[in-house]
């Protein structure tokens, strides 16, 4: 992608469940936002909204 372009993902919070995963689905969504926040390629910012949605803009 290029800098300056925005991903959007939704449902990265799962109702605060990613903050004690106790599933799979629980487990993959804090893995992915491990990763995410972990990216230099991203600029990152997780928001509460509903159950949660990622933007990350592109460096």
């Amino acid at each position: 992608m290029r800098p300056g372009a925005v991903i959007a993902v939704d449902n990265t919070l799962r109702g605060g469940r990613v903050l004690a995963p106790r599933n799979a689905d629980d487990r993959a969504i804090a893995a992915f936002n491990d990763e995410v926040m972990a990216d230099v390629r991203v600029e990152a910012v997780m928001l509460p909204i509903a159950d949660g949605v990622t933007l990350a803009r592109v460096r």
